[in-house]
C-alpha cells in the first residue's frame, strides 16, 4: 500500500507577505490645528507600531519643518507637535514638499535636521509601493 501524500500546505507557495507602510500627508499647520495634529499623531503612532511611515509636509504644515515651528501649533489634550516630529524622524521619514517650500521662502538648509525637501513624483513613488497605505489630513 502506498503512502497517503501529505496535504499539500496552501501557504507554502504564497508570495511572502508584503511589509506595511503608512504615508501620512498634512495639507494642515497652525491653520487647522486638530487635523495637523491628527496626522503627527497618526504617524508617531504607526513609527510606535514598527511601521515603515513617511510624513509629508504640504500646505501650511510645510513651515512645521523650520526649527522652532512647531510650538506653533498647541493644542489641549494632545501631544506636543515637536514630540511626535521626533518620534517619526528617529524611525521614519519626513519631508517637505517642494513646490510648498519654494513658495514660502523655505530651502533644503533651513529645515530641521533630517527632514528632506521633495516632490510629487516621491510622494506617488511611496504611496503606490506595495502594502502602502496613504491618508491626507
Amino acid at each position: 500500500m502506498a503512502p497517503t501524500p501529505a496535504p499539500s500546505d496552501p501557504l507554502a507557495d504564497a508570495a511572502p507577505p508584503v511589509a506595511r507602510s503608512l504615508v501620512v500627508k498634512s495639507t494642515s499647520g497652525a491653520d487647522r490645528p486638530e487635523a495637523c495634529n491628527q496626522a503627527f499623531t497618526v504617524a508617531a503612532a504607526a513609527v510606535a507600531a514598527g511601521a515603515e511611515v513617511s510624513l509629508w509636509l504640504t500646505g501650511e504644515a510645510a513651515w512645521l519643518a523650520l526649527p522652532g515651528r512647531t510650538a506653533d501649533v498647541a493644542l489641549e489634550h494632545a501631544t506636543p507637535l515637536a514630540d511626535l516630529l521626533d518620534v517619526v524622524l528617529a524611525d521614519g521619514t519626513v519631508t517637505v514638499c517642494t513646490q510648498c517650500a519654494t513658495r514660502r521662502g523655505i530651502a533644503p538648509d533651513d529645515v530641521v535636521p533630517g527632514v528632506r525637501v521633495a516632490g510629487s513624483a516621491t510622494f506617488v513613488e511611496e504611496a503606490l509601493r506595495p502594502g502602502a497605505q496613504a491618508l491626507v489630513y
